[in-house]
């Protein structure tokens, strides 16, 4: 067993960890520009009554048909804004292109909690009452982070141009995770492309630092983050450790059936093992799958040096199964 003082050693090593794989995310080109080829749209997407903050890209000349599509979010501490690059390259490859922002995260809106007790019953109006809340913003959950993803998909079923038996998810860093475990949960995913992907938050969620934020929230002795902090460095966000716990697609990759996934690994990955998140998760996987180790980068450079090289290995990726 580790002494109390390792195991809060091991705590904020694990979260400085994920902190600055999470700040990876905010790397790359905010206002990249669209080109004149590439038309967009703002949309929203409603998760759990929450309007979330989305962006299609298509090609100009695309036609009017259904088009193979690829969803995409951001991981840790980004915003949309930053896949722009590679959205507006799928687009001119022929794609529907669909990038979100997480509730309380970029352009959408948040999640709202009272700040006083709901009067009662004989006080409202059809369940309708006027009430003091405050949002629920730049919060990382990877429970409530997952459940946009899935809303989104949701909403992809309904778009009228996307061609629902050929969707393509798209993920990095933290959302590299985010994807393999979409392909466990929902098989009308037809493929996955994860780069840099941590895929595990068992570390961050299961120490007793964790815990004992859980319950004093659970007890109301503390709320959530206030937004616009940041209590990881220099990090946008606080994460809820504790709901990192049952976070592990490595565990049960193999519930993603036989949805091809193509996971790519930094060789010198410095902020946490390749052997316990992208390797393993390759390892135990039984469908259709690709492993393509980056040479010479670190987390990093797979935003900088590497990004045309991952952006291509992603598009050749889709083509092989979206558009054969």
């Amino acid at each position: 067993m580790f002494s109390s003082t390792l195991r809060s050693a091991l705590f904020l090593s694990l979260a400085f960890v994920w902190s600055a794989c999470a700040f990876a995310q905010q790397d790359g080109p905010r206002n990249f520009p669209i080109p004149p080829d590439v038309a967009t749209r703002a949309v929203d997407i409603w998760s759990e009554g929450t309007r979330m903050s989305a962006t299609v890209f298509t090609r100009n000349d695309a036609g009017s048909g259904k088009l193979p599509t690829i969803l995409m979010a951001h991981g840790w501490g980004g915003t949309a804004a930053a896949l722009t690059r590679d959205a507006v390259g799928f687009a001119q490859a022929g794609y529907l292109v669909v990038s979100f922002d997480y509730r309380g995260w970029g352009k959408s809106d948040s999640r709202v909690i009272l700040t006083q007790p709901a009067p009662d019953a004989a006080a409202k109006n059809k369940g309708r009452f006027t009430a003091e809340v405050r949002e629920v913003r730049e919060v990382v959950d990877p429970v409530d982070m997952l459940t946009d993803w899935q809303n989104a998909l949701h909403w992809l079923q309904g778009e009228p141009r996307v061609d629902t038996a050929r969707i393509g998810i798209w993920g990095s860093s933290q959302s590299g995770g985010y994807v393999a475990e979409m392909a466990t949960r929902d098989h009308r995913i037809k493929v996955v492309y994860s780069q840099v992907g941590a895929f595990s938050g068992h570390g961050l969620g299961t120490t007793p630092e964790a815990y004992v934020d859980a319950t004093k929230r659970a007890r109301g002795e503390i709320g959530y983050p206030e937004p616009g902090i940041r209590v990881l460095g220099n990090l946008r966000g606080a994460p809820i450790y504790s709901r990192f716990a049952n976070y592990a697609p490595v565990d049960h990759i193999n519930d993603a059936g036989q949805i091809p996934m193509m996971i790519v690994v930094a060789e010198n990955e410095e902020l946490f093992d390749n052997r316990q998140h992208g390797i393993l998760a390759y390892e135990r996987y039984k469908g259709p799958k690709q492993l393509v180790v980056v040479p010479k980068i670190k987390h990093y450079g797979i935003y900088m040096e590497a990004w045309q090289q991952a952006h291509t290995l992603a598009r050749e990726w889709f083509d092989k199964y979206l558009k054969s």
